[in-house]
């Protein structure tokens, strides 16, 4: 809840109404323990590798300290058409890439390019909290639909989605693999609502942020999540928004990229240049390396995660009035606990009791009531003593 504001100091509403992170609310109350294992934020316990760093040191060496190219700098453009090309295996386009500060700049910038003050965007929900703050701040209204939950995992029901759909929708925020649920969407069900919005005239902003992170063989497609360039046609209105964070473990970093139809580019440059004034060179030529370099680094963040995913599965699935099907995507395991009705007390009490941070479910919005969020891309040696310090609080909870 976000607190009152004296009057002395008016401000736009959107501002003063935009969401306090419910995330950040567990790290505070946790932060600095002594022994805590903290599980409550999306990264990996691998610090950037030591040759990206090494690229960004040779640029500053270099003396690329100045402004630069709005859009991105070209090598850095021209490397994520090539990975784009190397990952979904079709041709890409350079001037479809736009480098950002971060997946978090790459979503407010679409959003401001599809929603505003009067627009309603379709969030399904348990969802990651910004995607409905980067909404709020723009000034539109965020429509949470639930997606349906069981012991076999969670779904995206759309019938429900398509009866939100109103006069004043103008997009569909679609997150697969899905943070915080790890919900992955089958090429079919990526089709299925692409029909949706192209018989509305809606947008799609698709993050696609842990597509490398596909853990059930049934929903990969060539060793990758479903991707709405599966499905698509070169004038599908789909604006992808990413980060070097999670693949090449540079959350620190703030680098990203927005993709988007060459059309949009000068639109979408002005925002840029309103918003940051491009993204620094010797960042940009760090994560051109990360592309060109990176691979064997991916392949072992990926392998932490399922590691972690097992670990998770099997020393929590199984305690009584706990509720976690082996997430189908992305890393988190995201569990319901029976007679849990404030996840922000339970978060604390684990915090107390177990000195684990998780983070509350209730900072999901609508259908997070009563779960927790476990991010288990961590080493298996602390995933598997968090789990042991879980156990029992969790099943005397549930008892």
């Amino acid at each position: 809840m976000n607190a009152q504001l004296p009057l002395a100091y008016p401000i736009r509403p959107e501002a003063a109404q935009a969401p306090t992170s419910g995330i950040v609310d567990a790290m505070s109350y946790g932060r600095g323990r002594p022994g805590l294992i903290p599980l409550w934020v999306g990264e990996g316990h691998r610090p950037t590798p030591a040759f990206i760093g090494d690229a960004l040191r040779a640029s500053l060496a270099a003396g690329e300290t100045f402004y630069t190219w709005q859009r991105g700098i070209p090598e850095l453009r021209a490397a994520l058409a090539a990975y784009d090309e190397r990952l979904n295996g079709r041709r890409s386009d350079p001037e479809r890439f736009y480098v950002t500060m971060g997946g978090m700049h790459a979503m407010q910038t679409a959003i401001r390019l599809v929603a505003g003050p009067g627009d309603e965007v379709i969030v399904p929900t348990p969802a990651w909290p910004n995607f409905i703050g980067a909404l709020t701040v723009a000034g539109a209204t965020p429509v949470a639909v639930p997606m349906g939950h069981s012991e076999r995992g969670w779904a995206l029901d759309l019938d429900r989605v398509a009866a939100a759909i109103g006069p004043r929708t103008r997009a569909l925020v679609i997150n697969t693999p899905a943070n915080p649920t790890g919900w992955t969407a089958s090429r079919d069900e990526l089709a299925a609502i692409l029909d949706l919005a192209r018989r509305h005239g809606l947008w799609i902003v698709a993050d696609e942020i842990y597509g490398r992170f596909v853990h059930d063989p049934a929903l990969a497609v060539g060793g990758r999540a479903a991707s709405f360039k599966d499905v698509m046609a070169p004038e599908d209105r789909v604006l992808f928004v990413q980060t070097f964070s999670k693949n090449w473990a540079m959350t620190g970093w703030r680098v990203g990229w927005l993709e988007a139809p060459p059309a949009l580019g000068q639109a979408i440059e002005n925002l840029l240049q309103y918003s940051s004034s491009g993204t620094a060179t010797f960042v940009q030529r760090a994560a051109v390396t990360a592309l060109e370099d990176g691979e064997s680094f991916v392949a072992e963040q990926i392998a932490d995660a399922r590691e972690g995913r097992r670990i998770v599965h099997e020393g929590l699935a199984g305690i009584e009035g706990v509720t976690l099907a082996p997430p189908s995507g992305a890393f988190y395991a995201f569990f319901k606990v029976r007679g849990a009705h404030d996840s922000y007390a339970l978060a604390r009490r684990l915090i107390d009791e177990a000195n684990v941070g998780l983070a509350p479910g209730e900072a999901f919005g609508p259908g997070g009531e009563g779960g927790l969020r476990l991010c288990y891309a961590r080493r298996a040696e602390d995933v598997t003593e968090a789990v042991r310090r879980l156990a029992p609080v969790l099943g005397s909870l549930a008892g």
